[in-house]
């Protein structure tokens, strides 16, 4: 019997667009012999099912179902492809998990933990993982910029703390600048996170659960067109995205011991996509996105493909970790 799988996209940050253009993608590889998926938009206006002639039928937040013309639909496991709120920091999967309802993510805990950079980078740092040099603000805080450059020197990238696809993000040259790229960050955030710049080669790295095993894919080195790896350079062409990476073996076996330290320290499960500055060498750790982008262009799909995982293997096998 065919398995209900509702694939949750939209949210309620900036990344909304680029979350349903994951989700939709999700729904058009999901192997329809094996299951009924469901096109679920969770927004700031509703919970809604969307159907293939784009009409819209409410979800019953109660226990998350969908009434179809007086047949009720409920779920067998939930395909999160949230970037940002509420399905990356983990707050609608712990109402999953209250409701007893599968998902494809990490836990809860997890995800919140991941999502929030600065509190991963304290957890790794205890696991002697190379980061830059971090100075944290919440909302509200004195700003001293000869005290932050002190610290972090210029140039520094100034960073929404709770937030993702480089929304917010500024690479500030001048100690005079950061005020205007603090508020910028605020605009995202009411915590940010200023890091020291790491020069070296940038790389991202998937790590899954595929088949029973933990299988970190194929790297990829990431080169901008623009100052860093910014919205642009993400979304709209700005970059290079070269998989597998142009980096010797030994940097390569580098990257992928500390990409499976992290994911195993930070007690994840499910799909993950972490970044590196390769620094003499020597990989160090950015951040760890847990709901990577989805789309056919994006890293995460291209590191499967090298891997010979195509999307509807690897989505399926996102499901069965679950079901099974």
């Amino acid at each position: 019997m065919k398995k209900n799988i509702a694939i949750i996209m939209g949210g309620y940050s900036s990344e909304v667009a680029i979350s349903i253009k994951s989700g939709n993608v999700v729904y058009k590889h999901l192997n329809k012999e094996k299951y009924n998926p469901y096109r679920i938009h969770i927004l700031n206006d509703g919970w809604f099912y969307v159907d293939d002639n784009e009409l819209q039928y409410l979800v019953n937040k109660h226990d998350f179902s969908v009434e179809i013309e007086g047949n009720k639909i409920t779920f067998d496991c939930v395909f999160n492809a949230i970037h940002g709120a509420p399905g990356e920091n983990g707050v609608i999967l712990a109402y999953f998990d209250l409701l007893g309802i599968k998902h494809t993510s990490a836990p809860f805990y997890q995800m919140a933990l991941t999502f929030n950079k600065r509190d991963t980078l304290s957890v790794l740092q205890k696991y002697e993982i190379p980061t830059a040099t971090s100075v944290y603000l919440n909302k509200g805080n004195s700003v001293n910029p000869d005290e932050i450059v002190a610290k972090v020197g210029l140039p520094c990238f100034v960073k929404p703390n709770n937030a993702g696809s480089s929304f917010g993000i500024s690479k500030v040259y001048e100690a005079h600048k950061l005020y205007d790229a603090i508020d910028k960050a605020y605009q995202e955030d009411d915590e940010i996170l200023i890091e020291s710049f790491l020069e070296g080669t940038e790389v991202s790295v998937g790590v899954i659960e595929y088949k029973g095993e933990l299988l970190v894919l194929p790297i990829t080195e990431i080169v901008s067109e623009n100052d860093f790896f910014d919205y642009e350079a993400k979304y709209e062409g700005k970059s290079q995205e070269i998989t597998p990476a142009r980096i010797t073996t030994e940097e390569e076996n580098k990257v992928k011991a500390i990409a499976k330290k992290v994911y195993t320290a930070l007690n994840m499960s499910g799909f993950s996509r972490s970044e590196y500055i390769l620094v003499n060498g020597e990989p160090h750790f950015l951040e760890m996105n847990t709901v990577p982008g989805l789309t056919e262009e994006s890293i995460l799909p291209q590191q499967a493909s090298e891997a010979g995982i195509t999307l509807t293997e690897l989505f399926d096998n996102a499901i069965q970790n679950q079901l099974n």
